[in-house]
């Protein structure tokens, strides 16, 4: 019964690992600000208010939206549906969680996103 929950929980402590060895690194953009710095690489970090996955939208995305609930969220980080497996969780389970988008800062409209590629570029974040 739980034994799908064991690449969920592995790749949690991973990414936190991870996060907490480069979080010196970085400075931490709340999705509020992310637009503030567009066309620059960031580290965007905040609540998942909302993970959609885009079935029927062409390249089959994954939205984690931050910032806000769709449609007012300030920030989305993009999944391609290509890219869904590369991750050995669910990204639908991020909702509620804490994360850290790391990559290009880009300007939709509004709103800031960053085009995930791959798990390097999702950490939990341990923010208090």
């Amino acid at each position: 019964m739980y034994k799908h929950l064991l690449p969920l929980f592995s790749a949690a402590i991973l990414a936190t690992a991870a996060f907490n060895a480069g979080a010196d690194t970085a400075e931490m953009i709340p999705p509020e600000n992310a637009a503030r710095f567009a066309g620059k690489d960031g580290m965007v970090c905040g609540k998942v208010e909302k993970a959609r996955y885009a079935e029927g939208s062409e390249g089959q995305p994954t939205f984690l939206h931050m910032g806000g609930m769709f449609p007012r969220h300030t920030f989305s980080a993009r999944i391609a549906g290509a890219n869904r497996s590369k991750f050995a969780f669910p990204l639908e389970s991020l909702e509620g969680k804490t994360v850290c988008v790391i990559g290009k800062i880009e300007r939709d409209s509004s709103r800031a996103e960053i085009e995930v590629s791959s798990p390097a570029g999702l950490k939990l974040a341990n923010i208090k």
